[in-house]
């Protein structure tokens, strides 16, 4: 049985004696273990003899990546700069000051609906400027890296944002006041302009060329601190952590904290690959999960922004959703292998080409896709007016089509709908099979759930624990089509249904007044 014994209540002798008898006893044991080990065996096991040769080469293969750090660093920090946000200046008052009031938001996001709210989510994901506290005269720092000699500087959208008076700070203790800031929030980029000569510019690599494993520095100011350097590798590519509307993010390992915001990411090259924007951290520091915009995406955005002060988009014209495993099986696919479509909408560039809802995008412009963000941005980048070919799986066989992209409309994905209403209960189906009730679907109830020209059935009940219920199917969802079938009507839904093969699931295309997508129904 073993005994917690007290140190501190134990006199100096009795100290020493039982330090006295534990050297003992360690000596017994060691003696004990040679006896029955050979001397050379347990050197071995215990030490191994690395040769003086060994040594050499291990420590200058560690010398050798230190000065690839240092080289890279070198190449690098002249060209990167400190960001300071300032609110504009508020009339002093000479009356006297009122009391402070309670918090009027309670538990509350008070940034909710500002480009901030994501700061405080739950969910631990957060643009790399933490909650802090509220300092003296507010507004805010971050970094940003010199790209163009002529003044051109690129950061992050969430450390200039707002009206405040943008100032930089160069590498040679220079400051200027930026004299135009662009912004793309739907990227988190911006590019900041000012009158500076003799700018040193970074030099900008090929995000697409980067791989899982990289080493990789992250370039800043954290905490104010100037010129730090951190290192780390790649960690995975074509992270989407739900901070912006347009993800592609690299993650990497290196540490970034507040005031890294809007720094660069760097190769062994000395290459820009990237700008730092945000962190995965439960405690506002580094948790060793850091993101970055893909210097290739950042820099479309950027010149963009130079050139014109704004960010012009090509579009598809459709709604889409991943292709998971069980959705593979439905349309003769791998998992993952391209987008499902799920809806195409007319006069768009995407009905011009023929595309149909049901159809698989495994490719655009020779580039294979697997997840919706990776098409989206894609298409976005495109060459407005020129041809690019798209491939697509169709009932199980692969076509060509031709796309050419137009710019997207500011209204685009814009639809009126009538949240909270309650549609009257026509003529209906009870489906004990798939555990749900329709209807069929009229103007008017259309109308009221938001759906105005959608045909199919309406649904108005789900058993709980039921097939429809496991899949994530809800009352006021529409289902326009069965196994890849359009049904119009309560009896063509009941028709298709009693005809379709359920043994590997029910294919339904289900709208709501969130868009479409399919569902398999087991």
């Amino acid at each position: 049985m073993k005994r917690i014994i007290n140190m501190k209540t134990l006199s100096a002798g009795a100290i020493a004696a039982i330090l006295f008898a534990v050297g003992a006893a360690a000596v017994t044991q060691a003696n004990n273990r040679q006896a029955s080990v050979s001397p050379v065996t347990y050197r071995t096991k215990s030490a191994p003899n690395v040769t003086p040769a060994e040594a050499e080469r291990a420590v200058s293969s560690a010398k050798d990546l230190s000065t690839a750090f240092r080289v890279a660093s070198e190449r690098v920090l002249p060209a990167v700069v400190t960001i300071e946000n300032m609110p504009k200046a508020v009339a002093v008052s000479d009356k006297p000051a009122m009391p402070q009031q309670p918090n009027q938001f309670g538990d509350r996001n008070p940034f909710e609906g500002t480009p901030f709210e994501d700061f405080f989510k739950d969910r631990g994901f957060k643009f790399e400027t933490p909650h802090m506290q509220p300092q003296p005269h507010g507004g805010g720092m971050g970094s940003g890296v010199v790209i163009d000699p002529s003044g051109i500087i690129l950061t992050n959208n969430h450390v200039v944002a707002g009206d405040g008076e943008v100032t930089v700070r160069l590498h040679d203790e220079r400051e200027f006041k930026a004299i135009n800031v662009w912004t793309d929030p739907k990227t988190d980029i911006a590019v900041v302009k000012i009158d500076a000569k003799d700018l040193v510019a970074a030099k900008l690599g090929d995000s697409d060329l980067v791989s899982v494993g990289d080493w990789v520095l992250a370039l800043g100011q954290p905490f104010g601190l100037e010129d730090t350097v951190t290192a780390g590798i790649i960690s995975a590519k074509h992270r989407g952590i739900g901070i912006t509307s347009r993800e592609s993010f690299l993650q990497t390992d290196a540490a970034i904290n507040p005031g890294n915001s809007g720094g660069p990411l760097v190769n062994l090259d000395g290459e820009v690959i990237g700008i730092n924007t945000a962190i995965s951290s439960r405690t506002g520091g580094n948790d060793g999960i850091g993101f970055a915009v893909p210097v290739n995406l950042a820099k479309w955005v950027g010149d963009q922004l130079a050139n014109g002060g704004t960010v012009h988009r090509a579009y598809l014209g459709v709604g889409i959703q991943p292709v998971t495993a069980a959705l593979a099986d439905q349309f003769k696919v791998k998992p993952r292998e391209g987008v499902a479509v799920t809806d195409v909408f007319p006069n768009t560039p995407a009905a011009k080409a023929g595309l149909q809802a049901g159809d698989v995008i495994t490719e655009y412009a020779g580039v294979a896709v697997s997840s919706p963000s990776e098409l989206q941005l894609l298409v976005e980048r495109s060459e407005l007016g020129r041809s690019h070919q798209l491939v697509v799986v169709r009932d199980g066989k692969r076509i060509n089509l031709n796309f050419i992209p137009e710019a997207q409309p500011n209204d685009f994905g814009t639809t009126a709908v009538s949240p909270g209403s309650s549609p009257a209960k026509p003529e209906s189906s009870e489906m004990d099979e798939l555990g749900m009730e329709v209807s069929s679907l009229d103007a008017t109830v259309a109308e009221q759930l938001g759906m105005k020209g959608i045909e199919g059935v309406v649904i108005t009940n789900v058993r709980s624990g039921g097939p429809a219920d496991l899949a994530g199917l809800s009352s006021g969802m529409v289902i326009t089509q069965v196994n890849r079938h359009a049904v119009k009507s309560l009896d063509e839904f009941t028709a298709a249904v009693k005809k379709a093969e359920t043994s590997d699931g029910l294919l339904l295309l289900v709208r709501s007044q969130e868009g479409s997508r399919f569902v398999v129904v087991k």
